[in-house]
């Protein structure tokens, strides 16, 4: 490498190029958080139990290559480094994955839609998982100081708000317009193969400007010589345990848990809340992201500096607690109290824009410290082990993620069924009382629990003071071995590296 990695700053073009790639993977969130349930369920008429099933065994699925995937990630070796190629070439298998699960044959029994749901979730959620793992390994890889990797991932999460709010505003604009009969923009069939559509078209464009933009920094990313063992259930197993012996890293899992199955058992609920529960139409709902997006930018530039001023623990407890209240608010006020305008009124809808507003705000801010604490367990594995293995590090953190989405989602499908809720009912056409348990089982236990789960930040020990000394370790690691007695060894170890 011409630079020591552990002293240069990334350069803005670099950051551009890996934020941007976070394009494709907002809008692919969208895609599976807020239409394909209500598209199988309310359109092609499946139950929303085996709706949630299907879309949890594809997680399922997805969770379980995150950690091969991660492993494959760490020890790939390339011209183009280490997570390039996986990256590049996830891209369209990942949008014709897209384009086919929202374009079924009509006339077929609901367990051919089941299966047909099944396949093509798995399907695209695997391209997914081989571009995403990667792509947050090659974040915490190529940003090596406390503060830079704050930034580096703020970019990211610049463009995955971006690319939520922005698709998401497309669609209710232009592809699920209000129809003239009156009936909701959401349940006009035809507008959902237009948005598969363009949703493979953005993904596509932007995992390509993110390989390309970081290309450059190939020659500055670290080489490591892991032992030529090939890739198989003991050694993804054994690099799992390895990451595990973080007490830091088994705490902000252990978060990501708890509110991952909030967050995922609302958003099962989301489409379905704006739909029925507050009555919003396509043209109210589409402004939701925009004015979120003000936020965005004094997120971006202030979450730096809060971190320069703040420990990474004390401030995601506060972001969190603050995020989970912003979310909640609105259904406990409507459900325990008579403080709210009713549905419809102007009042009522510039409520929704006031926490849109502090939702962009906030979630950024947590969601760039809580990646940049991962590149931090990073730094204390190599400490550790003495290697170097991001791609592992967040693909756990992926798979259990993608685990409590799965709970979530079977969670939230039996809980449809559980309360009644039919299948492609008309706004103004279900029973109040089915209205007012969708919003208690929304609502009021993600509050409760989403702020309990904050408490494990306080058994999260890598202060800055503890980041700093690993640093500092690592730092005088790489300048021994850079001498000239020990670089004998490093040309032996660099003739014998280690096949996937």
């Amino acid at each position: 490498m011409s630079e020591t990695t552990t002293t240069r700053e990334l350069p803005f073009s670099s950051k551009m190029g890996f934020g941007v790639g976070q394009l494709g993977e907002g809008i692919t969130m969208v895609v599976f958080g807020t239409f394909t349930l209500f598209f199988f369920n309310q359109i092609i008429g499946v139950s929303a139990t085996l709706t949630a099933t299907a879309l949890a065994i594809a997680i399922g699925f997805d969770a379980v290559s995150d950690p091969i995937a991660g492993s494959i990630s760490d020890r790939l070796k390339s011209r183009w480094g280490r997570r390039l190629p996986l990256m590049a070439s996830s891209s369209v298998p990942l949008a014709l994955s897209v384009i086919a699960l929202f374009n079924p044959p009509s006339g077929m029994h609901e367990l051919f839609y089941f299966f047909w749901l099944l396949v093509f979730a798995i399907l695209a959620r695997l391209f997914l998982t081989l571009y995403h793992v990667p792509h947050m390994a090659l974040g915490a890889e190529i940003a090596t100081d406390y503060t830079d990797r704050t930034r580096v991932f703020s970019y990211s999460q610049a463009f995955s708000t971006l690319g939520t709010a922005a698709f998401a505003f497309l669609m209710y604009t232009f592809v699920f317009p209000t129809p003239e009969d009156g009936t909701h923009g959401l349940l006009r069939a035809a507008g959902y193969p237009q948005l598969a559509a363009i949703a493979a078209v953005g993904i596509v464009i932007s995992i390509s400007l993110c390989v390309w933009g970081t290309l450059k920094e190939v020659p500055y990313m670290p080489v490591w010589e892991p032992e030529p063992e090939r890739l198989g259930p003991r050694r993804v197993w054994r690099e799992v345990r390895e990451a595990l012996g973080s007490r830091s890293y088994r705490m902000l899992l252990s978060v990501m848990v708890v509110t991952l199955l909030v967050l995922g058992i609302e958003g099962t609920f989301m489409a379905y809340l704006y739909v029925h529960f507050w009555e919003l139409d396509t043209e109210q709902m589409r402004w939701l992201g925009p004015v979120g997006l003000v936020g965005l930018p004094i997120s971006v530039m202030v979450i730096p500096q809060l971190t320069k001023r703040f420990d990474k623990r004390r401030l995601m407890a506060v972001l969190g607690a603050c995020v989970i209240i912003n979310m909640n608010i609105l259904i406990v006020l409507r459900l325990f109290t008579d403080l709210l305008p009713e549905n419809g009124e102007t009042l009522l809808f510039a409520l929704f824009l006031v926490s849109s507003f502090v939702g962009g705000l906030l979630a950024p801010a947590m969601l760039v410290t809580f990646n940049s604490m991962f590149a931090d367990v990073a730094d204390e594995l190599e400490y550790r082990e003495g290697v170097r293995q991001e791609g592992i590090i967040y693909s756990a953190r992926s798979f259990v993620a993608k685990a409590a989405g799965s709970l979530a989602t079977v969670i939230g499908g039996i809980a449809l069924d559980l309360i009644s809720f039919p299948r492609g009912a008309a706004v103004g056409d279900i029973a109040p009382e089915t209205i007012y348990h969708l919003g208690l089982i929304a609502g009021p236990p993600a509050m409760i629990i989403g702020l309990a789960g904050l408490s494990f930040y306080l058994w999260y020990d890598l202060s800055r003071e503890r980041v700093a000394e690993i640093a500092e370790a690592l730092n005088q690691r790489k300048e021994l071995a850079a001498s000239p007695e020990t670089a004998p060894h490093s040309a032996e170890s660099a003739s014998d590296r280690g096949a996937i």
